[in-house]
């Protein structure tokens, strides 16, 4: 009832949409937003992926080749073989679980990591102010918004004041769009809908209260995600796990395609050759594979975490640690980020207390959003404003970059404007000199200009202040800053972080260069880079950027290390210009027009106390602006990119190896090589090392610069190593039949012996460049190794093994498959020499 009286909320007026939405304008009770969020649910545009027990163990078993194996089983069970269907269907349970258990754990530690960093709502319930999850945020809400939050749900404006929303990730509209209070035609237009705000935009400037009448998917913007099955851009980490997935799955099903006719084609028993070959098709497809990629960057994830990085977006980590240029500002970064004022200065450059009580005034009174600017004139000294009071205000925005306040003092009513010089200067029409007098803007400019490049060299940021006196009774608006006076300056310094150099040298150790992107002034710029090391750096100002074309600043972006006086939308076009070529690029902001730039970048980093749309933005979150921060994370970022690569190593070396092997000697043997059940407890066993990787020390070697998902160096790999996996395996056979005249039971424990111990153990090889000896392994990689080699050697001789169809070996047969294994450990050593030195990675 209520949703279909609200099909066109915005030709209501406010009043009556409060009273259809069963709110005031004191909000929602706790109890009524308690049910509402029962009946509406979670306030989300897709619904919240289950991380359940139930939902991720069901995961498991969704691969179509583990389903067709299951199926398989459970008709070997009712046709003839119960006992061998039951060990099967044992063995792809416990695998199950076993990734279950692990993915349980990763899940869990990323939702406790991403709720530190949850971008909050601020409404009215019970008639205070609450600060809640956006995903709380229910039908008949109130919310409070300022400059730089995210709207939370679609909705109209109860009242505001100079309110300017950025609508481009719905509209497309490339500049903020003003909104107040009122009441629309019915059949309006989405864009010109001035009273209504709609989800997926943001404040730019300006403050509201603001009634929500839809959530979620009912909203205007998840209408469009439901449509478009909007998902975040595709990393090259997670588009080459995909390409490596196919080219697994390729050479997995024209093996089993051929393996299974071929062995119908010799007249062995018709299940026996499809369980045969879908245990292959186990054994070399990387069914694991997601388990392992989610529960190493999980680890990664929470390594960062201890690092003060928090990931929201797992495969943002492998971009983290490809990254090889960081943009950043200056303020806080750069600097200590605890601005303080250093003067107030009138035209002439002497201390004026006139100067430094009107920006006083202005600070003490705004209210749009907290900047260090305000603040530090706040915490300057204590201030009197007996006798003031504020009447008034214009807030901050990005396009005149001027705070006015209107104010009543002494029964006079002052308009006190304070910002950046130029935009100060630009609507004013006089200056106060020394002597209290006014002279005309025109005759001073050129020494106010030279006055302002001065403390501009010395890394002085300078603002202007100017003055009006307006008529009693006048309110004032964007127009009425005209014709004022200007006062003087505001000299504020913020002094470089200590150790900032250290840390600027040991990003370009790890193959990052910096570049400053900063709306800043060049001199300023130019001073702050001096300050922190940079000799001698190429500088383009945004004017000369709006003049040179898309493939010149292409061209010569990789040697330009500060950019100044930016517009927020040039931020984007550097970052754009650094991707072309061919560059990983990170951005770190944490303002209102740095969002654009969060998303252009390969990797967004914010930090925790950013405005909301900041954070919604970025991919990483800080917990502390600094970077040192930084330099840590990308250090814990490659080491779980370089894990990651290890388990693909490993997957196209010895098991791809044995599983190749064994299809090619079921061709030529009177038997199969091994049971259906018996390569599964292989693939089981040989899992289990593979699945503490997550843990394992990385090579120094492998974090000291970034590096990429590079799919011909991982075919060669798996080729190269695959074929000489192949080679022993081979020789293992020859050795079991010639040589130890072995029957049929005995080559298949011999075989399931050497190929199970021999892929454990070649794990310790290919996880480094390194000779294996000079790269120690972590321990529950190492103890999960031998613990592996000591039940495989073990089962033969239990009444496990006979289980499984294996007999105990003589003590000629440990010893021959023990000399095979430790000569194709030496001789993969020497084969990863040669082929690291041949092939770059």
């Amino acid at each position: 009832m209520m949703e279909q009286s609200l099909h066109a909320f915005w030709a209501l007026p406010s009043a009556d949409l409060l009273r259809r939405l069963q709110t005031t304008t004191q909000g929602l009770s706790g109890r009524s937003a308690r049910r509402r969020l029962t009946r509406h649910g979670p306030n989300l545009l897709t619904p919240k992926k289950r991380s359940d027990a139930p939902a991720l163990l069901l995961a498991q078993f969704k691969s179509p080749i583990i389903l067709i194996l299951l199926a398989a089983a459970g008709l070997s069970f009712f046709l003839r073989n119960p006992t061998d269907a039951l060990i099967i269907l044992t063995i792809v349970l416990v695998s199950s679980l076993l990734g279950f258990w692990q993915e349980r754990g990763a899940a869990g530690a990323i939702e406790k990591l991403l709720a530190i960093v949850e971008i909050k709502a601020m409404v009215l319930r019970d008639g205070r102010q609450q600060e809640i999850p956006v995903a709380r945020v229910v039908p008949g809400d109130l919310v409070i918004l300022n400059a730089g939050d995210v709207i939370p749900g679609d909705g109209m404006v109860v009242e505001s004041k100079d309110l300017f929303v950025d609508e481009a990730a719905l509209t497309g509209e490339t500049y903020p769009v003003e909104k107040a209070a009122g009441v629309c035609p019915p059949d309006a237009p989405l864009g010109q809908r001035t009273n209504s705000l709609w989800m997926g935009t943001h404040v730019v400037s300006g403050t509201a209260a603001a009634a929500v009448v839809r959530t979620g998917v009912e909203t205007e913007f998840g209408k469009v995600a439901g449509r478009l099955r909007l998902r975040p851009p595709e990393t090259e980490f997670e588009r080459g796990i995909r390409r490596f997935g196919y080219l697994l799955m390729e050479v997995t099903l024209l093996l089993v395609i051929a393996i299974f006719a071929i062995n119908v084609y010799l007249d062995r028993p018709v299940l026996d050759a499809f369980l045969f070959s879908l245990a292959l098709a186990v054994g070399l497809t990387p069914q694991l594979l997601p388990a392992i990629i989610t529960i190493n960057l999980s680890h990664g994830a929470k390594r960062m975490a201890a690092q003060q990085v928090i990931v929201k977006r797992l495969a943002s980590i492998e971009n983290f640690g490809g990254m090889d240029v960081l943009c950043v500002d200056k303020t806080g970064t750069l600097t200590e980020g605890r601005v303080r004022l250093h003067s107030a200065l009138d035209m002439d450059g002497r201390p004026n207390e006139k100067v430094l009580f009107y920006a006083a005034l202005n600070a003490s009174y705004e209210t749009g959003f907290t900047n260090p600017i305000d603040q530090a004139i706040r915490d300057h000294r204590s201030w009197d404003l007996h006798g003031c009071r504020k009447l008034d205000e214009v807030p901050y925005d990005f396009i005149r970059k001027r705070l006015s306040i209107l104010v009543e003092k002494d029964g006079a009513l002052l308009m006190i404007t304070k910002g950046a010089l130029t935009n100060v200067l630009a609507v004013c029409s006089s200056v106060e000199t020394a002597e209290g007098t006014n002279a005309p803007l025109a005759s001073m400019r050129e020494a106010l200009q030279a006055r302002f490049e001065a403390l501009s060299r010395e890394g002085f940021r300078t603002l202007g202040v100017a003055c009006r006196t307006l008529e009693r009774g006048a309110l004032i608006t964007k127009e009425d800053e005209s014709g004022m006076t200007f006062l003087g300056f505001l000299v504020f310094f913020d002094p470089p972080k200590p150790g900032i150099i250290e840390t600027i040298r040991r990003l370009k150790a790890l193959g990052i260069s910096l570049k400053i992107v900063t709306g800043d002034n060049r001199l300023v710029t130019a001073w702050i880079a001096r300050q922190v090391g940079l000799e001698r750096p190429r500088m383009l100002t945004g004017p000369e950027l709006a003049r040179i074309s898309d493939d010149a600043l292409r061209r010569q972006i990789a040697e330009i290390e500060l950019f100044a006086e930016v517009e927020p939308n040039q931020k984007e076009r550097i970052i754009l210009a650094l991707r072309k070529a061919g560059h990983v690029v990170g951005y770190l902001g944490d303002g209102i027009n740095d969002a654009s730039a969060l998303h252009t970048a390969d990797v967004g980093i914010s930090v925790e106390g950013a405005v909301d749309v900041a954070k919604e933005a970025a991919d990483l979150v800080l917990l502390e602006k600094n970077l040192s921060v930084l330099v840590e994370g990308v250090r814990e970022g490659r080491t779980t990119f370089a894990n990651t690569l290890k388990y693909v190593f490993m997957a196209t070396s010895a098991n791809f190896g044995n599983m190749f092997s064994m299809a090619g000697a079921s061709l030529f043997l009177s038997f199969l090589p091994l049971l259906p059940k018996q390569i599964l407890l292989t693939n089981l066993l040989t899992d289990l090392p593979e699945m503490t990787i997550a843990t394992d020390r990385v090579d120094a070697e492998m974090t000291d610069r970034p590096r990429r998902w590079n799919l011909p160096f991982i075919r060669r790999f798996m080729f190269t190593f695959g074929l000489v996996s192949s080679v022993f395996d081979y020789l293992t056979f020859g050795v079991l039949l010639w040589f130890l005249h072995a029957s049929t039971e005995e080559f298949r424990t011999g075989w399931f012996v050497e190929s199970v111990v021999s892929a454990s153990l070649i794990v310790l090889v290919v996880r480094s460049r390194r000779p294996f000896f000079r790269s120690r392994p972590g321990r529950s990689l190492w103890l999960a190794t031998l613990l592996t080699v000591a039940v495989t050697v073990a089962i033969p001789f239990l009444p496990l093994g006979t289980m499984f169809g294996f007999s105990a070996l003589p003590p000629s047969f440990l010893l021959a498959m023990g000399v095979i294994i430790a000569l194709y450990v030496l001789a993969a050593e020497m084969v990863k020499g040669v082929f690291y030195k041949k092939v770059a990675f």
